[in-house]
């Protein structure tokens, strides 16, 4: 895969093309037509502002629970809101109160939860272990969902998808892809419906890759993804104040670009994921 291979197959569609149609290009670029459309969020814009301030708020203390969200929202933000209507906003934004670990898909109890596998691993080299996550991104009309691969030993961001719901397809688009290019030995995930649905570990196994899930209530059993968040919001998000669904995608496509190839790392000894990954 290309350094920039990731974002081509989203620039590409955005191309004027007479001679290739949407499908064809589609085809080619081995993507879905379905991921390039979204339904617009309808909200109104008080919702939206205080969910982006929620979500602010929830990734710099992540501890937090409703009643200390409602005081900040009240005392820091000027904004008079109620405590069941803050944890309402913090349930379909998927976050969890109670505890610093996101619940952006609820566990299904039905489901098999497999063990968590990393905690006395070392992990000694690139797609050794892979990393999964979805978190919430606030745009300044409604709000979008962005799920990421990320690979444990390097940082690198290998695949990631958005949409505006918490449907499972883009996100078994976004495992896929990253498999294609070279599947993991290990798959790490919360217990999130998405990550025990029989589609989702189907495709695992069809490539033998081994299911970790986090301990119940962990948040940092997948740390590394949630510094990547951390840094996705702090130094993309909320500083473009993205409008659209197409502004934060372009947004964030470039962000990970930079991410993997120009951004360094202290823990990398300042190289970046990409040195380490294509090492």
């Amino acid at each position: 895969m290309s350094k920039f291979q990731l974002c081509e197959k989203r620039e590409l569609i955005d191309w004027e093309n007479k001679d290739i149609n949407i499908s064809d290009q589609c085809k080619l670029l081995d993507i879905k037509r379905s991921s390039l459309y979204y339904k617009a969020v309808e909200a109104s814009s008080e919702e939206v502002i205080v969910k982006n301030i929620i979500d602010k708020i929830y990734t710099k203390y992540p501890f937090f629970g409703s009643r200390r969200i409602k005081s900040r929202l009240n005392t820091k933000h000027n904004i008079s809101i109620g405590r069941k209507l803050v944890q309402r906003y913090m349930r379909e934004m998927g976050i969890q109160g109670i505890c610093p670990k996101k619940n952006l898909s609820k566990r299904n109890h039905a489901h098999k939860i497999y063990p968590y596998l990393l905690g006395n691993m070392k992990v000694k080299y690139p797609r050794q272990v892979f990393a999964v996550d979805i978190t919430y991104i606030g745009i300044s009309h409604g709000w979008m969902y962005l799920v990421a691969i990320i690979d444990w030993f390097s940082r690198y961001v290998v695949s990631w998808e958005l949409d505006q719901t918490l449907e499972i397809p883009f996100v078994l688009e976004a495992v896929e892809r990253a498999i294609k290019n070279g599947a993991p030995e290990i798959l790490n995930s919360d217990q999130g419906s998405h990550f025990t649905s029989p589609k989702y570990i189907q495709i695992l196994e069809n490539n033998e890759v081994k299911v970790s899930m986090d301990h119940k209530g962990r948040a940092f059993d997948n740390i590394f993804i949630e510094r990547l968040w951390r840094s996705v919001k702090y130094e993309d998000i909320y500083l473009k104040d993205y409008g659209t669904p197409r502004e934060v995608r372009n947004g964030i496509c470039e962000y990970f670009k930079f991410y993997n190839y120009e951004r360094p790392h202290q823990s990398l000894d300042y190289k970046t994921p990409a040195n380490i990954y294509y090492q």
